[in-house]
């Protein structure tokens, strides 16, 4: 199928299509795997017949609300029962022509099982999503992504099938992929945002200027908020002269579930594929379009691992509301990780507001780590900072500064700011970044 290179959609009708129909659609889709599921998984058949509900008990979108929460643990547990893609899969496992994994960070990795067609589908969304953010079939685009079992590797399939020049990079050490990007002059390069950072950064003191010595227009990236936080945002397309764009992803379901179009005002999530509920934290109690709470995903059409009422442990919410765009699905906005978020004096703190700050100052590299830690039982947080070389500010003054900052933002001081000389933080990765460390030993249960 050719397409008009013009179009700013990869499938006008379905980007654009009412909500009324949307959720039409969605209400089909939601019917049909709900049944497969309870049909063809044993997990699903005993959770649901122990909650006393039953696949014809959904009339309407809402009634999903009737049906049992699963969330990772569910996946671990039921891993390798009975088979070795476990109890939630519904296909038997020649059906089965994909895998990839979690990476495990917060227990045993997970295996996302994918049908022929489940990973076709997958494919035609991550096309969609770079004709999104306005990749064309005349760009060179760099997918510097892990390869080994991570969901987000095939995405550059995606691009190949959109028609793009796709130079399969992986994890490179920041020297070859710098080779590459000097010698291919590729337009478009996908990776983490602190990767993004750093990896422009080091182009400097290599003497290789981003903006004037590569061709980069478009930086995608994903796998932590930085992308989202419009002062990170701002300066890594700063730091590169490009725009930058944000995708999100979960490895439970498929690589980008959800990407920025050109008004970056939250990501347009694929509701053809993926039912978003957002709940309170604590309740699991159903929260309206608008309100923060944890995200909660039924998928519509993968086969090979359904997955009905999946808390995904990101706090955000969604706006239904028209986007500038012209496309009508829904658009979520993640603010942090449940698992992250701690409570300082009865105040709610991400990591992401912290970043906020970080990244707005002058005179600090933007590099930053946070320690929460217990001092007179209760929690405290820290947060160690760089100062540029040639900043001639005191460290003591630079440290009072951010904390005031900190405190302006947040609404809650850290216990202190430490300065580091420029370089010394060891929070620099090929990749993702380490940016928290919890020394707490008491429960704090959000």
């Amino acid at each position: 199928m050719s397409r008009n290179i013009l179009n700013k959609y990869w499938n006008e009708e379905l980007e654009t299509m009412p909500r009324a129909e949307l959720e039409k659609k969605q209400l089909a889709d939601l019917k049909e795997i709900v049944q497969f599921a309870y049909d063809h998984a044993p997990y699903y058949k005993r959770s649901f017949d122990a909650a006393g509900v039953k696949p014809s008990d959904i009339k309407e979108l809402s009634d999903i609300q009737k049906f049992p929460f699963i969330d990772k643990k569910t996946e671990r547990d039921t891993q390798g029962v009975g088979s070795l893609l476990g109890e939630l899969v519904a296909v038997p496992e020649e059906d089965v022509v994909f895998v990839s994994t979690s990476t495990g960070s917060t227990g045993v990795p997970t295996i996302s099982p994918f049908t022929k067609q489940d990973f076709e589908e997958f494919q035609d969304t991550e096309s969609r999503w770079f004709w999104q953010i306005g990749m064309r079939p005349n760009d060179r685009y760099v997918h510097a992504l892990n390869f080994s079992l991570y969901v987000g590797g095939p995405d550059v399939i995606g691009a190949q099938n959109l028609g793009a020049l796709c130079i399969w990079g992986g994890t490179l050490p920041s020297e070859r992929l710098l080779f590459i990007l000097k010698t291919y002059q590729p337009t478009i390069i996908w990776t983490s945002p602190s990767y993004a950072w750093q990896l422009g950064e080091k182009a400097l003191k290599k003497g290789i200027d981003p903006k004037k010595d590569l061709n980069i227009k478009k930086i995608i990236v994903a796998g932590e908020l930085g992308g989202s936080i419009g002062a990170t945002r701002k300066a890594i397309e700063d730091l590169w002269g490009a725009e930058v764009y944000d995708f999100y992803g979960l490895s439970d379901i498929f690589g980008a579930c959800a990407a920025m179009c050109e008004a970056k005002d939250g990501l347009h999530i694929a509701e053809n594929h993926i039912l978003v509920e957002t709940v309170d934290i604590h309740t699991g109690e159903v929260l309206k379009p608008g309100e923060t709470g944890e995200l909660v995903f039924t998928t519509l059409r993968k086969h090979a691992r359904p997955l009905i009422r999946f808390r995904t442990g990101d706090i955000g919410w969604i706006d239904n509301t028209p986007c500038k765009c012209g496309r009508t699905h829904g658009r979520i906005h993640v603010i942090g990780r449940k698992d992250d978020m701690f409570i300082v004096s009865a105040v709610n703190v991400f990591p992401s507001d912290i970043e906020a700050v970080i990244r707005e100052f002058k005179g600090i590299t933007g590099e930053y780590l946070i320690r929460v830690f217990e001092k007179d039982f209760t929690c405290k947080y820290s947060v160690e900072i760089e100062k540029k070389a040639d900043n001639p500010a005191t460290d003591e003054s630079v440290a009072a500064e951010v904390s005031t900052a900190l405190k302006a933002r947040i609404g809650v001081k850290p216990y202190e700011v430490i300065v580091h000389p420029d370089g010394d933080l060891n929070t620099r990765s090929e990749h993702k970044s380490r940016r928290i460390i919890d020394e707490r030993k008491l429960n704090y249960n959000i």
